[in-house]
């Protein structure tokens, strides 16, 4: 299965709703720090409910652990300076989806490294700014997750 990944995730609710997500999509969720609460949070709780312990969930002490962990695999930077939609693309079972923080979103630096190819945007209307990083983890999982034909599904 497909891997999300947050970079230095800010809010404890939207991390819960990913955990949640995660384990009902069957991805392996990922946690680069530092992260903007405390994994024992009650907020962080409460959204995940009794999720967390069917996600499958590793944490990375930085962006350099991170990228030493997902060698050989494609990274998906998951922005709203993608150069192409995310319905664009063929996804593979083993694709990292990676997303940035919530108030400013993966910096230009990891973007500027992302094949322009790799770098997914949803589609907006004009003037709009951005969208929940839950909601945009969901959007973009799922379509990754139809285009493999649900794989472990019910």
């Amino acid at each position: 299965m497909f891997h999300i990944a947050l970079y230095e995730p800010e809010i404890a609710p939207n991390t819960g709703n990913i955990i949640r997500l995660c384990a009902n999509n069957g991805s392996h969720l990922h946690l680069i720090e530092p992260l903007g609460f405390d994994l024992e949070e009650k907020k962080l709780r409460r959204a995940g409910l009794d999720y967390a312990d069917l996600a499958r969930v590793t944490r990375h002490k930085n962006y350099q652990d991170f990228l030493v962990a997902m060698a050989g695999k494609r990274i998906m930077a998951c922005t709203t300076k993608g150069s192409r939609p995310h319905t664009q693309i063929a996804f593979a079972e083993d694709d990292v989806l990676l997303f940035g923080p919530e108030t400013r979103g993966l910096p230009m630096d990891i973007i500027n490294a992302t094949p322009l190819e790799q770098r997914l945007r949803i589609p907006m209307t004009a003037n709009s700014r951005s969208l929940n990083l839950s909601n945009s983890v969901a959007i973009i999982s799922y379509e990754a997750w139809r285009q493999l034909d649900f794989v472990g599904a019910q």
